[in-house]
């Protein structure tokens, strides 16, 4: 997954600045490092010089591979808090758009959860949760 940050004006766009977003970003969408190509990054102050509530804001665009971007959107006081709650949003929709596809491919929800319905479910939760602490310890 390739991490891209662009500041506006307003913000000193430092390499310091852009390894600590890039940071932030991957340490937090790490598990879908595999299915996105690319994540972009924009830090605005939307008022400039100005000081005013929730006038920093940071929006992230994820590339999922063979799919549409998603975009998400968080202002707040600070660059680090409008970073952390955007990351968050993406974390929060691309588990959506992905659980969503791993629901197709597995022929969607039964109509009536019996035993094997319950089994293959748990089965789906073991191997990601297994997938997701192999990427932890590596």
């Amino acid at each position: 997954m390739q991490i891209q940050v662009h500041s506006d004006n307003h913000i000193e766009g430092s390499a310091r600045l852009a390894d600590w977003v890039s940071a932030s970003v991957a340490g937090k969408l790490d598990r879908f490092d595999d299915e996105l190509t690319r994540v972009v990054v924009h830090l605005n102050d939307e008022n400039g010089d100005k000081a005013g509530a929730h006038d920093k804001r940071c929006q992230i665009e994820a590339r999922p591979k063979g799919l549409q971007p998603i975009s998400v959107t968080h202002k707040a006081e600070s660059l680090e808090l409008a970073v952390d709650g955007a990351v968050d949003k993406l974390n929060n929709a691309l588990a959506h758009q992905f659980g969503k596809l791993r629901s197709k491919r597995a022929g969607g929800q039964p109509q009536m959860i019996d035993g094997a319905a319950v089994a293959g479910r748990d089965a789906l939760l073991e191997e990601d949760f297994l997938a997701d602490e192999q990427v932890r310890n590596s």
